[in-house]
């Protein structure tokens, strides 16, 4: 199947379960005033210090919801602690996620665009407390619905100014021969599905194991990908057999 050129993102819970989910490409403007107004926004947040990153607060709401990707100047924040974005129009944050080194709380609460995170926000060894609406996620217990295909071209995530590295062993990868792949982690107070980039096998074999009711190991996805019955289904479930017991 190819991606139909007039296809329209919707909310997760608004696909069927036999329709197939494509991954959001990369929409952001980096010519507009709103881009020029974050990376401003990160450049003194890095040189004054500051522990608490709310660019929703501190923009013009019209420019903040325009910011489809965060930048991967992000790195440069390395004292911030909280990361707050709630309510942004978010669909994607690139894995240099990974050297905010002092973040402990990770807030993109309402942020319906955002349905997966890098790999490399595990690196992130000080967060320990999250808020993410979870009915947004690839693969989310409540409603499972389906990771997209990372077999196909057009799935593929693609980095801007960023030659991707093994997201296990951090090696640059030469001429781009990585994997990518899904695996649903705990992060945080939340289980979240994450994008790795893989550089060989033993890496694969590296990452951990998913918390039960996830597919239990690193996949690529697609409509044919087994997962756990959602929540409503268990809770169906149960129903029935208290039924039967009475």
């Amino acid at each position: 199947m190819t991606k139909p050129l007039d296809y329209e993102f919707k909310y997760l819970e608004e696909y069927g379960k036999d329709e197939e989910i494509f991954l959001r490409p990369d929409r952001q403007d980096r010519s507009s005033a709103a881009w020029e107004k974050l990376l401003a926004l990160i450049n003194q947040a890095a040189e004054e210090g500051w522990t608490e990153f709310a660019p929703g607060r501190m923009m013009p709401r019209d420019l903040w919801r325009q910011i489809r990707v965060l930048p991967n100047e992000i790195e440069q924040l390395t004292q911030v602690t909280h990361l707050f974005l709630y309510g942004s129009s978010l669909e994607r944050i690139p894995p240099h996620i990974g050297k905010m080194t002092s973040l402990k709380e990770f807030t993109p609460y309402t942020s319906y665009g955002l349905h997966w995170f890098p790999y490399e926000i595990t690196r992130c060894k000080n967060l320990v407390d999250s808020t993410v609406s979870t009915r947004a996620l690839y693969g989310n217990y409540k409603n499972r619905p389906h990771f997209p295909d990372l077999t196909k071209a057009f799935n593929q995530v693609e980095y801007f100014d960023y030659a991707p590295t093994c997201s296990v062993c951090n090696k640059q990868v030469k001429n781009n021969e990585y994997r990518q792949v899904w695996i649903s982690l705990s992060v945080a107070t939340d289980i979240l599905p994450l994008l790795a980039n893989i550089c060989s096998n033993a890496c694969l074999e590296a990452l951990p194991a998913p918390p039960e009711s996830y597919i239990q190991e690193p996949h690529q996805g697609g409509i044919h990908q087994k997962q756990a019955i959602t929540f409503w289904e268990q809770v169906l479930n149960k129903n029935e057999d208290d039924d039967e017991v009475e």
